[in-house]
């Protein structure tokens, strides 16, 4: 709870108010029966006329009215402070996520990270609001209520005083086991958004496949898990309301059989027993909603620590001085010196695989290569070699277990993320496009004008398709680019690559769309008009890398061939293989 107080902090006289003026709101509905029993047992039978009853009447009407009031005020403000204080943490929780490592967002899942922005903020900011408003009204009414049926009849508000007590500590202890209960729940949120997001994702696998009936079942069996897991919460967490009204009801019965014997017996005004029934009722609506308090205690408490466990994380990746960092072995754009790599890592020399009692899985051996400034790198291999890895590491998405990875003649780990990134025009293996124009998928929020955007769609053999539409680069993508073929979408994300000019150009199986034909001509293009900038190009396609520098052929994370094309294919029976097999394919 920690997390809620820090967001409502800025708030707390804002708080205050509403506190107060649902403090008032609900002290005039209290005097609303104490009124009606005075008017019944006192004006009414000494009354010369009916003005002095009207009058009084008049006045219960003037605190109705007052507390409808109040209340539709207090409720209006609570509202205001629980939509800002959650904004905040949105916003927090969401700048967080961007910052996370590549670790970090491996631990948490995307999944997860959706849900917490969503039904966990959505938990705190109802119970932000109703802290506000019923965290005053319930106990006010419970206790107000007692009161004043103390200085009326004491003997039948000893009723009251033996069962409150009692119902509050039951609702305080299944609130307590409801806790944990609830994050479970949210836990099991997660894994059902997964499959959702894999679903929505992935639908036309899934009816190309015709799996329907196998992810329905596999949905089915996510859902059936966090409903049965809902209900148990709900079934603890409603036990309290059941019970509370059984004891308020008991009592509400005994002060009808006790009052009635009372007022028979000229100890007790009617008006009195009408006055303890009201009370009764004002009385269960307090400790009802206390309940409901407790409740929604128990999901906000839930959701906020799982929301603290992403806003706490500390930032990995922080730049580190010059002087903590180790000096470049030379003054090439891009080195890589015998560095190893693994996911599983938490952190160097340990393992996750390792506390499973498994052998770390390394994605890159001692590995260590060279790219002088302005030239090009082709990498190559299997599905699971490591290719990506390298990316990540040069990017610092990661740090490697061992070894260093140099840019520009400098530790990665010495630049700051921005500085680092804006070194590159890069193309991920799995890139997006987003639901916007293409102008601005291509430029991104960087200072691209006019002139550059044309120039970077021709160069990606993309400016053809995009000045084919009516409103050309004004033309609006659909999400995941939907309403583009494979080509095109992969055409536009090189554009967006090369558009600000980048220093060190990375594509990472970008062309595996394109035809031999169209690559061919996206190949020349980048050498004739990007030739200044370093490349690294990532494919499966031979065609893709020979003319590069230098080729890396990697194999289950080691290198295990370097040279160019020529030497490739002398010395390495890897390459050798893809060759062959490749040049076959395309003369069938």
């Amino acid at each position: 709870m920690k997390l809620i107080w820090k967001y409502v902090r800025p708030h707390r006289f804002f708080i205050l108010a509403v506190m107060l003026i649902k403090l008032a709101g609900t002290g005039t509905e209290l005097l609303i029966p104490y009124v009606l029993e005075h008017l019944l047992d006192h004006v009414v039978p000494a009354a010369r006329s009916g003005w002095e009853v009207a009058a009084w009447g008049g006045a219960m009407l003037v605190l109705t009215l007052v507390t409808r009031l109040l209340n539709v005020t207090a409720n209006r403000m609570s509202v205001r402070v629980a939509r800002e204080s959650t904004f905040c943490v949105r916003r927090d929780l969401f700048r967080t996520a961007l910052n996370l490592s590549g670790r970090q967002m491996d631990q948490f899942g995307l999944p997860s990270l959706i849900s917490r922005m969503t039904s966990d903020t959505y938990n705190v900011q109802n119970f932000v609001r109703m802290i506000q408003t019923m965290g005053i009204r319930a106990p006010i009414m419970l206790i107000g209520g007692i009161v004043i049926t103390l200085t009326m009849d004491t003997g039948l508000a000893m009723i009251l005083c033996v069962m409150a007590p009692v119902m509050i500590v039951l609702v305080s202890f299944v609130s307590w086991k409801g806790i944990p209960l609830y994050d479970g729940v949210q836990r099991r949120m997660d894994v059902l958004v997964r499959i959702m997001r894999e679903n929505i994702t992935g639908i036309r696998v899934v009816k190309a496949l015709s799996r329907e009936p196998f992810e329905r079942r596999r949905y089915g069996e996510a859902n059936t898990r966090m409903a049965r897991q809902e209900v148990k919460a709900s079934v603890i967490m409603s036990l309290p309301g059941p019970i509370v009204t059984l004891f308020l009801n008991v009592g509400l019965t005994l002060v009808v059989l006790l009052g009635a014997r009372r007022v028979n017996d000229g100890l007790t005004a009617p008006g009195v027993i009408l006055a303890f029934l009201t009370y009764f009722n004002m009385i269960l609506m307090g400790v009802m909603g206390l309940n409901r308090i407790f409740m929604m205690m128990s999901k906000a408490n839930a959701s906020a620590n799982r929301i603290a466990e992403v806003v706490n994380q500390p930032e990995e990746l922080t730049p580190l001085p010059e002087a903590e960092t180790v000096p470049a072995p030379g003054e090439e754009a891009l080195i890589f010196d015998h560095v190893t790599f693994s996911y599983d890592a938490d952190t160097p020399g340990e393992s996750r695989g390792q506390f499973l009692g498994e052998e770390r899985q390394q994605c890159l051996k001692d590995i260590s290569f060279r790219v002088p400034r302005g030239g090009s790198l082709g990498i190559i291999g299997a599905t699971g070699s490591g290719k990506t890895s390298i990316i990540n590491l040069l990017m610092r998405f990661y740090d490697p277990q061992e070894g260093h990875v140099f840019v520009d003649g400098k530790d990665v780990r010495a630049y700051d993320r921005d500085t680092l990134h804006r070194k590159f025009g890069v193309v991920f293996q799995n890139d997006v496009i987003f639901a916007d124009t293409i102008r601005e998928n291509v430029s991104f929020g960087r200072e691209v004008d006019g002139e550059m955007l044309r120039r970077a769609a021709r160069d990606a053999m993309a400016q053809g398709f995009v000045e084919e539409y009516e409103d050309a680069y004004d033309h609006e993508a659909a999400i995941h680019g939907a309403n583009f073929s494979g080509g095109q979408k992969q055409r536009l994300l090189i554009a967006r690559a090369l558009a600000a000019d980048p220093e060190i150009l990375i594509l990472d199986d970008a062309s595996s769309a394109l035809d031999y034909r169209t690559d061919a001509a996206l190949r020349r293009a980048i050498r004739e008009h990007h030739g200044s900038a370093t490349t690294v190009v990532i494919a499966q396609r031979v065609s893709s890398i020979l003319a590069m520098d230098e080729i890396l052929v990697l194999h289950e994370g080691e290198l295990i061939g370097r040279g160019t094309h020529a030497e490739l294919m002398a010395s390495c029976p890897v390459y050798q293989d893809i060759y062959r097999t490749q040049m076959n394919e395309e003369v069938e």
